[in-house]
């Protein structure tokens, strides 16, 4: 007999999946270059999607745990969501109280996990650069970066969640890891960044482990030569995508942990976010130069989640619900863009001769 979590999970992952099909073979048969209008239309989609399923823990997000008793709720909510105050003896009232804050949880979970996302997009943009991938095989290759991403996203969730419930302190780690990496991003966001195809540690590894065809074969990962399968130079560049994305999980994942312990909440937040990533890669990669003070705004966040968790026992005895959360990474998402727009990095004398030549 299989849980409510079980089921529940699994019907979520067949229906990522079923999206996943239907984009690789209906929506992606041919390469193409993803145009700035029809980026913006599966990025609206998405993020339609993320809000229908905010919507579905609203009103039956008890489903997810499988909760038919008060007893049982209270067993739930001391694991994963010790703050809530529930109505004693009030089975109906408290899982509406719970499911209320469920949902909370995961749109601020979401919407935390889809704007450090945009960092990822700053560093995917350099790996194609650096790389020389051609913009046709940009779709194919984050088609797969995001399917390992899912896999690797599902290990580190339920890994971290199972250390943070045996072992508290570790809480404490992961809010001095992105308090330095905040800090990190703030005082280094406007340095330009740099990658060195030859000394990149994935192509080092693949150099080493793993036989590589020296030049890229149209849309292929793999080559047949005298009889020997090799892989090439953009199936290497998959593999760097992963990696960046296991590095930025490093910050992100310990993010939404700041937001709710339970696994099942960062797991759905994480999975609708990197979905979107994608579309708004291509969306995001148009626009990008507008928002120079985004990746500032992005180091703050990380380091007011970091200090978050730091002080998570004091801000559970003061009452610091998880709505406080999601007001403070708008406002700093907004007063990012805000400024930005007010204050556009000004021109080089040179580059505006250059502009009027």
């Amino acid at each position: 007999m299989f849980s409510n979590e079980v089921l529940f999970f699994g019907g979520f992952i067949l229906v990522i999946s079923v999206m996943l099909l239907l984009d690789l073979g209906v929506f992606n048969k041919k390469d193409h270059v993803v145009k700035f209008g029809e980026a913006a239309a599966w990025t609206v989609a998405w993020i339609a999607l993320a809000l229908a399923f905010y919507l579905i823990i609203n009103t039956h997000g008890d489903l997810v745990h499988g909760m038919d008793s008060y007893a049982e709720l209270e067993i739930i909510k001391n694991k994963y969501a010790p703050h809530l105050k529930l109505v004693p003896g009030d089975f109906a009232e408290s899982l509406e109280i719970y499911r209320k804050n469920m949902s909370l949880e995961f749109i601020t979970g979401y919407l935390l996990e889809y704007a450090l996302s945009v960092d990822n997009i700053f560093v995917i943009i350099l790996i194609f650069s650096s790389f020389g991938v051609r913009p046709k095989y940009f779709k194919k290759v984050l088609f797969w970066g995001v399917l390992g991403a899912i896999v690797m996203r599902f290990v580190f969730i339920f890994v971290g969640s199972a250390l943070m419930q045996r072992f508290e302190w570790i809480i404490y780690i992961f809010g001095l890891l992105l308090v330095y990496q905040g800090g990190k991003i703030f005082f280094e966001g406007g340095e330009e960044e740099k990658i060195d195809p030859a000394k990149h540690p994935v192509v080092k590894f693949a150099s080493k482990y793993l036989p590589v065809f020296p030049r890229y074969v149209r849309e292929h990962f793999f080559v047949l030569k005298k009889g020997k399968w090799m892989v090439t130079p953009l199936f290497v560049v998959v593999l760097i995508v992963e990696f960046t994305d296991l590095i930025f999980a490093v910050d992100s994942v310990p993010a939404v942990f700041s937001v709710t312990k339970d696994p099942y909440v960062v797991f759905f937040s994480n999975i609708f976010a990197i979905m979107g990533l994608r579309s708004m890669f291509f969306f995001l990669s148009n626009i990008m130069g507008l928002f120079r003070f985004l990746k500032y705004g992005l180091g703050v966040l990380l380091v007011f989640i970091g200090g978050k968790m730091l002080a998570h026992h004091y801000l559970e005895t003061i009452g610091f619900k998880t709505v406080y959360s999601l007001y403070v990474i708008l406002g700093i998402l907004a007063v990012s863009i805000l400024a930005s727009v007010i204050i556009p990095e000004k021109k080089e004398v040179g580059d505006e001769v250059l502009s009027n030549s």
